[in-house]
């Protein structure tokens, strides 16, 4: 009884932290480039030296869906999405990097590429610059050119997205919803990411998999408060089991 109290309690709440990440992914199921987010639960003896049949439902995992989206044609000039194996680096407050899939792009008032929540996109040399009243193209190599309409034919490349691909095992997720190598260094860039201009990458959550889990989880919580509830009952009888004695 005393393993199915401590199993049961446990393993609900974990039930809810599953049940919030679904939420997560299920809310971001339109959200550009968004990777789902997955739990794993299994169940871990306390280590007291006493009381052995103690067992904690524990949060194995926080693992990461890495499979790509579907790739959506968008025609703007400054949306990229990344075919295959890849991240965008961004610059964050602080000066650090970050890697992101949302290929949605604009530029500032400055003539600074960034995301749409405002975050410098880095090149070769730091935040990349455009220059204003040019048209321009984004190569799949990451090249950014730039050319003028009074100057038909006259092409120059001003700036290099610059392109990532860390083991994915070594990316974590952070509150923002970009990701970073452990240890916070800054990953090298890889030659070979190519990205498609003109094209943005949808997220790769399937809704009908993350209903199903949702309703799934439903059950299971069904299930672990009626076993808290049923050893509540087994105590109560066998206290007054013990008592008529």
């Amino acid at each position: 009884m005393d393993r199915l109290i401590y199993t049961a309690m446990t393993g609900a709440k974990g039930t809810m932290d599953q049940q919030a990440a679904v939420a997560h992914n299920l809310a971001n199921a339109t959200s550009t480039g968004f990777r789902a987010e997955l739990h794993k639960l299994r169940a871990v003896e306390v280590q007291t030296g006493a009381l052995p049949t103690r067992a904690f439902v524990v949060d194995a995992s926080v693992a990461n869906d890495f499979r790509e989206g579907p790739m959506q044609f968008s025609g703007r000039p400054y949306d990229v999405a990344l075919a295959g194996k890849g991240w965008l680096a961004v610059q964050m407050p602080d000066g650090s990097e970050a890697y992101t899939r949302n290929g949605s792009l604009e530029v500032s008032a400055n003539g600074i590429l960034q995301t749409r929540d405002g975050r410098p996109v880095l090149g070769a040399g730091g935040p990349i610059g455009i220059p204003p009243d040019n048209e321009i193209s984004i190569g799949a190599d990451g090249s950014i050119s730039a050319s003028q309409p009074d100057l038909p034919g006259v092409v120059n490349v001003v700036a290099q997205l610059k392109l990532v691909n860390p083991p994915e095992d070594q990316l974590l997720r952070g509150d923002d919803g970009l990701f970073r190598v452990q240890g916070g260094a800054p990953a090298p860039a890889d030659p070979n990411v190519r990205v498609a201009g003109g094209y943005l990458e949808g997220s790769n959550v399937n809704v009908v998999d993350q209903m199903v889990q949702m309703i799934s989880l439903a059950r299971q919580f069904e299930m672990q408060t009626r076993m808290l509830s049923t050893a509540d009952q087994n105590d109560r009888a066998a206290a007054q089991v013990l008592a008529a004695r």
